[in-house]
């Protein structure tokens, strides 16, 4: 069986790794002087509660060459007949370069594939899913790698965040920064392009930013083959969830938007991420 790895940043709801068999390699999230493994030694909830808590704002860096090098000889051991590793953005993250580095270094003989998503967040995560998916349908290594990699361009994500000033403050706003000076108290959209965090609009209002992530999930309805919904700790999710039924009748997950993205968009967000036909 060929065996999916991902990134911590998949954003994906545990019961959904583990009944999927996805790996997940973790990424750091710094403190100050702390260091935690995500998801393994921080738990999103815990992750929230310093945040938006404490005056520290944290730092996120790439998981090491050994922890992946780790994995490769764990589920070479465990019988793997292939590996495909689904990395968050390149131009997000040297994630990749570490999974790569990695795969030079690993000398079982099991064949392992990197795959660029050039995504993040769950729409990372729709990913890794559908590659599993097709894994445990019994395709090859070739199958599984050019369904991540169709899933790859066929997916995005649309968020509203409540504030500019986390991307500004960590360095991860690409091409958004047409949004900065005098307009960090507008209710931003951005999604990806490129791989890359660009703006997707801009309103006055909260109520209007989550009705422009509605609007855009309603525009795609008839394309879309899966749905996610990510937030963080946003207190209006349910009210969110409730618009969402009225113009999207389809399946849908919703996660909480894990420290590795958090850290750099922040409490409030509300995102959806998709995977079109």
């Amino acid at each position: 069986m060929i065996r999916i790895v991902t990134d911590s940043s998949c954003d994906l709801p545990d019961e959904l790794i583990e009944s999927h068999r996805i790996e997940i390699v973790p990424l750091t999230i710094r403190f100050g002087d702390k260091e935690y493994l995500d998801r393994e030694g921080l738990s999103t909830a815990d992750f929230w509660h310093m945040l938006t808590t404490g005056d520290v704002l944290p730092e996120t860096a790439a998981p090491s060459i050994g922890r992946f090098h780790q994995v490769y000889t764990r589920l070479s051991s465990e019988g793997a007949d292939g590996i495909v590793v689904i990395c968050v953005s390149s131009a997000l993250s040297a994630t990749i370069q570490a999974a790569e580095a990695a795969v030079k270094q690993f000398t079982s003989g099991v064949p392992v594939r990197v795959v660029d998503s050039r995504l993040v967040s769950t729409a990372l995560g729709l990913v890794a899913l559908e590659a599993a998916e097709r894994s445990a349908a019994g395709a090859s290594l070739r199958d599984v790698v050019a369904t991540a990699k169709e899933a790859s361009a066929s997916s995005n994500i649309f968020a509203a965040l409540d504030t500019l000033e986390y991307l500004k403050r960590g360095g991860r706003i690409g091409g958004a920064a047409a949004f900065l000076g005098e307009v960090l108290s507008v209710k931003p959209l951005i999604t990806v392009k490129d791989g890359a965090v660009a703006p997707a609009g801009r309103v006055r209002t909260r109520t209007k930013a989550l009705a422009a992530v509605i609007d855009h999930i309603a525009g795609l309805a008839d394309r879309i083959q899966r749905l996610a919904i990510v937030h963080s700790v946003a207190p209006d999710l349910d009210e969110f969830l409730v618009s969402l039924a009225k113009v999207y009748s389809g399946e849908r997950i919703v996660s909480s938007l894990g420290p590795v993205v958090g850290t750099h968009t922040g409490p409030g967000v509300i995102a959806a991420a998709y995977r079109l036909r």
